[in-house]
C-alpha cells in the first residue's frame, strides 16, 4: 500500500521533508538518528515516519489518515528488523502515556511512566529480571542506595559512600552504565568497584538500561519544551520508586550537595519532593572540601596529576596515571 523509503542519517531534501512532517504531528526534531524509515504515498507524500538511535525507537509519528491500516506497525516492524540485522538488542521506547496501547500489540511493554511520558521496552518483565539480577542480602535490615556517575571515582564520591553506609545496614551503590562519560562505563565501574571493595555492606551494581540517560532520553513529544528537564526527572525518579526500590526493599536515598550543577541541584530538590510520597527518605550529605569529578577532569586537562592525586583513591589515580597522565 506504502513506498517503504529507509536508510542511514538523514540529511538534505529528506531530512527536512521529515521535520516537516513531524511538526505537522505537533512533534519536534531533536537530533540525528542512525537509521531511518519513512511511509510514503504514490505521489511522494509522508504518512508515517520512525528512527533508531542506538537502542531507543524514537520519532515515530502517523498520520490520522492511515488509521486502521498497519502503518505504525509497518514503521516498528521496520526498525526492528534493522535492529536484529546489526545485532542490536533490547530496544527501548519513550512515548506519550496514551499510546501504551499500541506499542502493547507492537510488542512493547511498560517500564514506567508519569503523567507525561511512559517508557517502554521490547523484553517482557525486562526490568523485573534486571532488578533480580542484583545481588541479594539475607536479613538485609535497613537499605539504602546511591546512584552515582562517578566521571571518575574520587575521595568526594568514597566520603559520601562511606557516610550513607553507616546510616544503613545494606548499601546499594548504583553506577550509571550509559557509555557518554569522559571516562568509559566499564572503566568508572571497576575504579567504584575497587574505591569502595574494604566497606563491607556496600553492594556495587551497574545501572543497566533502567536509570535514564539524558543522552537517550527523547523529548521530541513533549509539547512544553522548557519542562523536558523536569519531564525526564519524574520518570527517573518514577523508575526507581516504583520499580527498583520495592523489589530491593530501598528506604532510603542518599545524594551528595550540589553547589556547582544546577541541574544535579534540581534533580535533588524534586527527590525532596516525591521519595517521601513512595516511603522513602532522601539523605543529603555535605560534599566533601568542594571535591567533584569536574574539577579532576579539569586538572586532567592541564596535566596537574599532583593535584589530581589529592583528590582520587590510589585506583582512580593509578588509572589516570597509566592511561591519561
Amino acid at each position: 500500500m506504502y513506498n517503504i523509503q529507509t536508510g542511514a542519517p538523514l540529511s538534505g531534501v529528506r531530512l527536512s521533508e521529515i521535520k516537516a512532517f513531524l511538526l505537522s504531528r505537533g512533534l519536534t526534531m531533536e537530533g540525528a538518528a542512525d537509521y531511518y524509515v519513512a511511509l510514503r504515498e504514490d505521489d511522494g507524500k509522508i504518512v508515517a515516519t520512525g528512527c533508531l538511535d542506538g537502542r531507543v525507537l524514537k520519532y515515530i509519528a502517523v498520520d490520522p489518515s492511515t488509521e486502521g491500516t498497519g502503518a505504525a506497525a509497518t514503521v516498528v516492524s521496520e526498525l526492528v528488523s534493522y535492529a536484529w540485522q546489526q545485532g542490536i538488542g533490547h530496544l527501548f521506547l519513550y512515548t506519550k502515556p496514551e499510546n501504551d496501547r499500541m506499542f502493547r500489540s507492537l510488542g512493547f511493554y511498560p517500564v514506567a511512566k508519569t503523567q507525561d511520558v511512559l517508557m517502554m521496552e521490547d523484553q517482557k518483565n525486562g526490568i523485573a529480571k534486571f532488578v533480580d539480577s542484583i545481588p541479594k542480602k539475607e536479613n538485609a535490615g535497613t537499605v539504602g542506595a546511591c546512584v552515582m556517575n562517578c566521571n571518575p571515582f574520587t575521595l568526594g564520591h568514597r566520603y559520601l559512600v562511606e557516610t550513607a553506609a553507616k546510616r544503613c545496614d545494606t548499601l546499594y551503590l548504583f553506577v550509571v552504565s550509559e557509555d557518554a562519560s569522559a571516562f568509559p562505563a566499564a572503566v568508572r565501574y571497576a575504579l567504584v568497584e575497587k574505591g569502595v571493595a574494604d566497606i563491607p555492606n556496600v553492594i556495587v551494581t551497574k545501572s543497566r538500561d533502567y536509570l535514564v540517560s539524558r543522552a537517550t532520553f527523547p523529548t521530541y513529544f513533549i509539547k512544553d519544551r522548557a519542562n523536558t528537564a523536569n519531564v525526564q526527572t519524574d520518570l527517573d525518579i518514577a523508575i526507581f520508586t516504583d520499580r527498583i526500590a520495592p523489589a530491593l526493599n530501598i528506604t532510603r536515598r542518599f545524594v551528595g550537595t550540589e553547589p556547582f550543577c544546577p541541574v544535579t541541584n534540581a534533580y535533588n530538590e524534586r527527590m525532596k519532593q516525591l521519595l517521601p510520597e513512595k516511603g522513602i527518605e532522601l539523605i543529603e550529605i555535605e560534599r566533601k572540601n568542594g571535591i567533584s569529578a569536574s574539577r579532576v577532569r579539569r586538572l586532567m586537562a592541564a596535566g596537574d596529576l599532583a593535584a589530581v592525586r589529592e583528590l582520587v583513591p590510589d585506583a582512580t589515580y593509578e588509572y589516570i596515571k597509566d592511561h591519561i597522565g
